[in-house]
């Protein structure tokens, strides 16, 4: 790349767009003008990625969710040019971070399952596969979070205020999704996913839902304001936020239509394309198409498929069936009974009857042929995908697709032999097992550059970058001390790079020397931020009751956004930022530890903790968590796990060794027995401690605010509630065992040499943990499409 050429053509688009030149631009106004210019550089790669993939076989990704992150310094990366950029930016004196920070978080995300699509996205277009995205393109995110007086407070997350340059609208695409209720247009906007180290540039489809009629003049010319937009308002409502709270009936409907409108668009668009490229005959419409399913949020295109091959395109319907099963593949991504999403089935027959009519087909199809195999009807009621006035969605998914995958070996293992067993004996040959995995380009290449230069000085190579088993290779390093040691002096950039990070976004000082304990997720009772937060108040009350207790200062990091009606979730939050007041106020304490909730978690917060921690938290109830990849980004940048045997983690302890990693808490056979007569005031009123921090809930010690939810926290460990047993996710059982491993992590990090090790095997071992290798299977054992590199 020319520097001098690129800087001429970022002057070029700041006066083009703005009026002005380099030295006059603001920040905002630099950073666009860069984007733009990168933008214009890989255009000509776009188009040509576009035309090859046109007559073979490709894949198309349908996800509620893509948390892309920032995109400058991963396109930047990708194509090869940071450092140049850097280089050029730098003659004017500005600092390319600068211009990184300019930029908005694109809101189309929440938590793991979104970023999980990002990262298999980046590796589709690195290993040249024909695969595109489909999703909304939604003009806020599911929120901005804050802390006032500890509560979770949000606000819209309007991040395409400043426009979007990464985004081009597609208009002439345009298609009509109709509703009961009336019919809307959908307009695509096509985000370019950079590979790295290649030409091929993939495709992010994202829809964005707009009126048929932008507004009703004669209201408006008869003074009638709000009548005159209320179709544009509705229209645009149903990509206006990412999961609209749906406590209410309202809610619901717009969810369901959010599901609709971006499955039916996708499907349009799939359609006109195949036309175009291949004729009308759809009975080869599998052998151009693999759709896959990223939960079950878009499984209403099984019928929508039907629909469009059956009453549009006019083939049968046993035809379309076979069509339809050949096209699509389910990803199921968890065990919790309220994710295996089902509707009720009136709001379906209200909205989208055409659909409800489809759905009762298949079902009256399903039914007859369990009758033909010899199923009860008992076997018939549980399984069938319409009962008790509600529909299946996952049923559907599983029946309705060719393949139903698992993310981690312990979830498929569950999924076969607990929750889906049923259909795993009808349909033992459409199950799978596909373990999740990271992108390295964004997780180590962007966000720990450090490392990676480390990685890359040792190997004498950068193909680790596209081939990350070679991290393997670097074994040979594990007792070499000066190895170890430049390994530990980088965590410890890392450290003090974050310790200004937050002290910038928080205001809070904390101490880079002290063991970084973090643990950053969704907030959701399952994943036991909890344990944690009762750890680390009986922590405080030990160190207050014998002030000579000898720990290695410890600062306890919490990243998390409760859903906005999840109020329990919320009440979690309080808790925790009432604790962080009480330890980080008190001056006895000295130091020894610190708490801190850092608001509005996201992709660019996550990619300054992942690199700094010490320990990565991953304590969810054993058999909850499906997978993990917060787990994987930890043990990617070298951060042993303190975690239960659940998910990911068990091929990350297969992977890196046990004694490498601090594992602890029941397994899921142990709790699939004690379930049925499980009492958690035994270990409330047996092990020490324990009654202590629960009960700190209640007696005062911490204010909610008045609004009961600690009182309801207490009683749903210690009594249940109308929906779930006493202490639902085994928070009693496993605080014992939970205390010991954190005194192991204390022990262990005294002895800096053989905590190095640990970190290292980390490291070392990750590579399996790389989405290059998941969409490699999914593209080979799923998908069976074929590189097509331009």
């Amino acid at each position: 790349m020319n520097k001098r050429n690129f800087m001429d053509m970022v002057d070029t688009m700041l006066r083009a767009d703005f009026g002005k030149g380099i030295e006059k631009a603001s920040k905002q106004e630099k950073y666009y003008a860069v984007a733009k210019t990168v933008m214009t550089l890989i255009a000509d790669d776009w188009n040509r990625t576009e035309t090859a993939y046109k007559q073979g076989k490709q894949a198309c990704y349908l996800s509620a969710e893509f948390l892309m992150g920032r995109a400058l310094g991963n396109n930047l990366i990708n194509l090869g040019i940071y450092e140049n950029v850097k280089e050029a930016l730098d003659k004017l004196g500005i600092d390319i971070r600068d211009l990184e920070s300019a930029e908005e978080d694109a809101g189309l995300g929440n938590g793991g399952l979104g970023r999980l699509a990002a990262c298999f996205l980046d590796s589709c277009a690195t290993l040249n596969l024909p695969v595109t995205g489909y999703g909304i393109r939604y003009r806020y995110g599911i929120f901005k979070q804050r802390f006032e007086k500890g509560f979770q407070v949000e606000e819209g997350d309007h991040w395409l205020r400043w426009g979007d340059p990464w985004s081009v609208p597609r208009t002439e695409d345009r298609v009509v999704v109709e509703f009961s209720d009336g019919k809307v247009q959908a307009i695509p906007y096509d985000m370019p996913i950079l590979g790295y180290d290649t030409k091929n540039i993939n495709t992010l489809r994202l829809w964005q839902a707009e009126p048929i009629t932008e507004f009703d003049f004669q209201l408006f010319n008869n003074q009638k304001y709000d009548q005159a937009v209320r179709e544009k308002n509705r229209a645009e409502d149903i990509s206006r936020v990412l999961y609209p709270n749906d406590s209410e009936k309202e809610g619901k409907i717009l969810r369901l239509k959010q599901q609709y409108f971006f499955v039916s668009a996708s499907l349009q668009d799939m359609i006109r394309r195949y036309k175009q490229n291949h004729g009308k005959d759809f009975r080869e419409f599998a052998q151009f198409h693999a759709v896959q399913l990223n939960d079950t949020h878009p499984v209403v295109a099984i019928p929508e498929l039907m629909r469009l091959l059956t009453d549009q395109e006019g083939m049968l319907w046993d035809e379309a069936w076979k069509v339809t099963v050949k096209t699509f593949a389910y990803t199921n991504h968890t065990i919790l009974a309220e994710a295996l999403e089902q509707w009720d089935s009136a709001l379906y027959r209200k909205l989208l009857p055409r659909i409800y009519q489809i759905i009762q087909q298949i079902d009256k199809q399903f039914v007859n042929e369990l009758k033909e195999k010899g199923y009860s009807k008992e076997q018939i009621e549980k399984m069938r995908i319409m009962s008790k006035n509600r529909i299946r969605m996952a049923w559907l998914a599983i029946y309705g697709c060719h393949t139903t995958n698992g993310v981690a070996a312990l979830h498929t293992k569950i999924l076969i032999e607990c929750e889906l067993k049923d259909w795993y004996e009808l349909y033992p040959e459409r199950f799978q097992n596909k373990t999740n995995g990271v992108t390295p380009r964004r997780w180590l290449l962007l966000s720990n550059p450090e490392l990676a230069d480390l990685i890359t000085e040792l190997l004498g190579t950068k193909a680790w970058i596209k081939d990350l088993s070679r991290l393997k290779e670097l074994e040979k390093y594990t007792d070499n001390q000066e190895v170890l040691e430049r390994f530990m002096k980088i965590k410890a950039v890392k450290k003090r790079q974050l310790a200004a990070y937050i002290h910038d976004h928080e205001g809070i000082l904390i101490d880079p020397n002290s063991i970084f304990d973090i643990q950053i997720k969704r907030l959701h009772e399952y994943k036991r931020q909890l344990l944690n937060a009762f750890h680390i108040l009986d922590l405080y009350y030990r160190l207050k009751e014998n002030p000579e207790l000898e720990i290695v200062p410890r600062t306890f990091i919490f990243g998390a956004k409760a859903a906005p009606g999840y109020y329990r979730a919320k009440a979690v939050i309080k808790f925790i930022n009432e604790i962080a007041v009480l330890v980080n106020g008190d001056p006895e304490i000295h130091g020894k530890i610190k708490v801190v909730f850092v608001q509005n978690y996201g992709v660019s917060y996550a990619e300054k903790l992942f690199p700094a921690a010490d320990v990565s938290e991953q304590i969810s109830t054993a058999g909850k968590e499906a997978s993990g990849t917060g787990n994987m980004k930890f043990m990617l940048n070298g951060t042993p796990t303190l975690g239960t045997y659940d998910g990911a983690n068990v091929e990350i302890v297969e992977e890196a060794g046990e004694a490498n990693n601090f594992i602890f808490g029941a397994r899921v056979e142990e709790l699939v027995e004690i379930q049925d007569h499980y009492n958690p005031k035994v270990y409330y009123e047996q092990v020490p401690g324990l009654k202590r921090v629960i009960d700190a809930l209640t007696d005062g010690t911490f204010d909610d605010g008045g609004t009961g939810m600690f009182q309801e926290l207490h009683q749903s460990i210690l009594e249940g509630a109308a929906w779930h047993k006493a202490d639902n996710y085994f928070i009693c059982r496993d605080f014992e065992d939970y205390r010991k491993a954190q005194q192991a992590v204390d022990l262990a990090y005294r002895q800096p040499l053989e905590w190095a090790k640990k970190c290292w095997l980390n490291l070392v071992n990750s590579g399996k943990f790389s989405t290059d290798r998941t969409i490699d299977e999914y593209a080979k054992k799923i998908w069976h499409i074929e590189p097509n590199k331009i």
